[in-house]
């Protein structure tokens, strides 16, 4: 990328993409349109995937006061995966989405509609990032393994969701927010309710964020017949995002008292999370216009920190 005056069609580069990012600098150009399939040049999606995953170690390490030399492995392997897993399914998805990408405007520059990559590219592309992911899944135990391998149908799902339902967001968040289950298991060794109710914070969570995100591509979408909460709400969203706010903190905050071991200390510092990741999203909120596609991307990609909040309030916990 050589400056801002440049298209992003004429440079190569994802409509949406960070301006100077990494894959635009410094990977080899030969690389850039498989790793702009994979979104490498937009972290935020690694970032929304991975976080549910600190979230459902953290617990797990809270609830039975135990943290080893293997949950630093879990914390790893989790990013590691993040990155490959978001990535093969980003993938996945556009080589389902690559007629209607070509008429979306933010997404008609994507590596398949635009021509970068064909689709026999992209489906080995998909299947090798996949193939990792699996050896990292391996090291943990067996029933991390199946919930690992059964993740699959979720993320194999979504792609079609905005085809038959008003709601793909859901199917979005049942596929993004795996990992709380995944790498609670991964640390306990069995998969228990508090693990199960921060799944579904999750999925609220993401249900607020993507509608966010969808708000963007609503007259495209209404165009050619896709479907999204951000169509189904219209301007009623903000009531329907206070609810998903609402959500998203209450159901966090019950898995945090189910999972918090005798302690007041313990669980007040826990209890800190939810009311902090809640107060982030109340600040996006308030910044919300449904008119403005830069607002709205830029509050997507807030939510990075958004999730990040209730990360060192489990970890103190866990200390406490």
């Amino acid at each position: 990328m050589t400056g801002d005056n440049q298209t992003p069609e004429a440079e190569g580069t994802v409509a949406d993409a960070y301006r100077g990012n990494w894959v635009d600098r410094l990977a080899p150009p030969a690389t850039r349109p498989y790793l702009r399939l994979s979104r490498a040049d937009r972290p935020i999606g690694t970032w929304l995937l991975l976080l549910p995953c600190w979230w459902g170690l953290s617990l797990a390490m809270l609830s039975d006061r135990q943290a080893g030399w293997h949950d630093l492995w879990i914390f790893a392997g989790c990013g590691i995966g993040a990155f490959l897993m978001r990535g093969a399914g980003c993938t996945w998805n556009d080589i389902t989405d690559r007629d209607i990408d070509g008429s979306v405007a933010r997404t008609a520059s994507r590596p398949i509609p635009s021509g970068q990559v064909t689709v026999r590219g992209a489906v080995m592309w998909m299947c090798a990032q996949a193939l990792v992911a699996f050896f990292i899944l391996l090291t943990f135990n067996w029933a991390a393994i199946g919930l690992g391998i059964l993740s699959l149908l979720p993320v194999a799902i979504y792609p079609f969701a905005k085809r038959f339902t008003w709601w793909p967001q859901i199917f979005l968040g049942l596929a993004f927010n795996w990992g709380a289950l995944l790498a609670w298991t991964a640390h306990t060794g069995r998969l228990e309710a508090p693990a199960v109710v921060l799944y579904l914070a999750g999925i609220a969570w993401t249900l607020f964020y993507d509608t966010i995100y969808a708000h963007q591509d609503a007259e495209d979408d209404a165009l050619i017949g896709v479907k999204s909460t951000a169509r189904l709400f219209g301007h009623n969203s903000p009531r329907w995002l206070r609810w998903f706010l609402v959500g998203t903190v209450s159901l966090m905050a019950m898995a945090v008292i189910l999972a918090a071991p005798d302690g007041l200390p313990a669980l007040v510092a826990a209890l800190c999370g939810p009311w902090a990741m809640g107060w982030h999203m109340q600040g996006q909120m308030r910044k919300l216009d449904l008119e403005d596609n830069a607002r709205l991307l830029t509050l997507f990609r807030s939510n990075r920190d958004a999730g990040l909040l209730p990360v060192p309030f489990f970890a103190v916990a866990v200390l406490l």
